[in-house]
C-alpha cells in the first residue's frame, strides 16, 4: 500500500470526512514544516552551535536554552504570515504575539511549547514541541490574553513532535489520534499508526521520584501501592520510567500504556503546580483522551478547567484510564 503523507491524510480528512476546514489543514501543515526545521536544528546539536544557555530567562523564571529561543523563532516566523491565525501564544513569551498588520488574519489561535524538555538537550535525550489550536472568540479582531483562556475541551486540534532517533508527529483533530514519522530522505511526515489506543491497564508509571518527600498524601499512598509490587495491595510489580521530557514520557504511554504524574507538592504549591495548562496539560490531555485514556488535575477532568492566566500551572495525571481514575479517587477521598 502506498504510504500516506500528512498532506494527503489532512486533505482526505477535509474532503471525505468534512472533519476539518481548508484553513485548519494549511495551519497544521505549516506547524509540521516548522517542526521539521526544529528537528534539523536539534539533530545538528553542537555542530550547529545551538547547545547551552541563551543567557536569559523566560516568563516562567527558567533559564532559556539557545534551542528554546531558536525553536520559538522558527514557529513564530513560520506561522505569522499564512493568514490562518489571529494570534499566537508561547510558553517562552510573556504576552500573546499579534499577527503583524501587513499579513492577513485568520480565525484560529495557536499555542505552543516550542521545545519541551530542553534541559535534556545538552545530554542528547529526546525533546519535543507541543502545540494546540483554538478558535478565536467571535467578534474579537485584536486578541488579548483573554481570548486564549478557553477550557481545553474547546481545542480544535492538538499535537506534539518528538525529536528522538526518529522524528514523530502525533496529531488529533478531535477524531482519534494518528502518528506520523518523518521520512528524512523524502522530507515529509508519513502516517505510521492510525487510531492509537492506550491500554486501560498498565504496569508502568512515570513520576519524578526525587520529589517524593514533598508529595501530598494521596500521591504517597498511590505510589506506595505501586512500589510494593506483588506483595502489596495491587498484587503485581510495576516499573517506573522517567525521562523528564513530557513529550517522551507521554509518547511512551501512548505506545504501551502507563500513567504520567506531575502532582502539586510542597515545592510548587504556591504556583499551583509544575506544568502549564495551556501549553502542556491541555494539548496532552486532549491527545490522551482521544486515545481512550484519561487526564485529570487530581480532582477533575483537565479539559474542563477554564484557564485563569496565560501561564497558569496545574497538577497533571494522565494515561491509562484505570490508573488515572484510581489516583484521582484517592485525591477526592483526601
Amino acid at each position: 500500500m502506498k504510504p500516506v503523507s500528512l498532506s494527503r491524510f489532512l486533505i482526505e480528512e477535509q474532503r471525505d470526512k468534512a472533519q476539518i476546514r481548508p484553513d485548519l489543514r494549511l495551519l497544521i501543515e505549516v506547524v509540521a514544516r516548522a517542526c521539521k526545521s526544529i528537528s534539523i536544528a536539534v539533530g545538528k546539536g553542537a555542530l550547529g552551535g545551538v547547545l547551552g544557555d541563551a543567557g536569559a530567562t523566560n516568563i516562567q523564571g527558567e533559564a532559556q536554552k539557545k534551542l528554546d529561543v531558536l525553536s520559538n523563532e522558527i514557529l513564530l516566523e513560520a506561522n505569522e504570515w499564512g493568514g490562518h491565525l489571529a494570534a499566537i501564544a508561547s510558553e517562552e513569551m510573556d504576552d500573546p504575539h499579534p499577527i503583524p498588520h501587513r499579513y492577513p488574519k485568520g480565525e484560529y489561535l495557536l499555542v505552543f511549547d516550542p521545545l519541551d524538555g530542553s534541559s535534556n538537550i545538552d545530554v542528547n535525550v529526546s525533546v519535543g514541541t507541543i502545540f494546540s489550536v483554538l478558535r478565536c472568540p467571535e467578534g474579537v479582531t485584536e486578541p488579548t490574553e483573554a481570548a486564549f483562556l478557553q477550557p481545553g475541551a474547546q481545542q480544535v486540534a492538538a499535537g506534539y513532535c518528538v525529536y528522538g532517533p526518529s522524528t514523530i508527529l502525533v496529531l488529533t483533530l478531535g477524531d482519534g489520534v494518528n502518528v506520523f514519522t518523518l521520512d528524512r530522505e523524502v522530507g515529509s511526515f508519513v502516517l505510521t499508526r492510525r487510531g492509537v489506543r492506550i491500554p486501560e491497564e498498565t504496569s508502568e508509571f512515570a513520576i519524578n521520584a526525587s520529589n517524593q518527600r514533598h508529595w501530598e498524601a494521596p500521591v504517597q499512598r498511590y505510589v506506595a501501592e505501586l512500589t510494593a509490587g506483588k506483595t502489596g495491595p495491587r498484587g503485581r510489580d510495576f516499573n517506573m520510567r522517567w525521562v523528564a521530557s513530557m513529550v517522551a514520557d507521554v509518547h511512551r504511554i501512548l505506545t504501551r500504556g502507563g500513567i504520567f504524574m506531575y502532582p502539586v507538592d510542597a515545592k510548587c504549591r504556591d504556583k499551583g503546580g509544575r506544568l502549564r495548562l495551556l501549553y502542556e496539560a491541555n494539548p496532552m490531555a486532549l491527545i490522551v483522551e482521544q486515545a481512550g485514556g484519561a487526564a485529570t488535575d487530581g480532582h477533575g477532568r483537565l479539559l474542563d478547567r477554564t484557564p485563569r492566566g496565560l501561564h497558569e500551572r496545574v497538577p497533571v495525571f494522565l494515561g491509562s484510564r484505570q490508573e488515572v481514575e484510581r489516583v484521582t479517587a484517592y485525591h477526592r477521598e483526601a
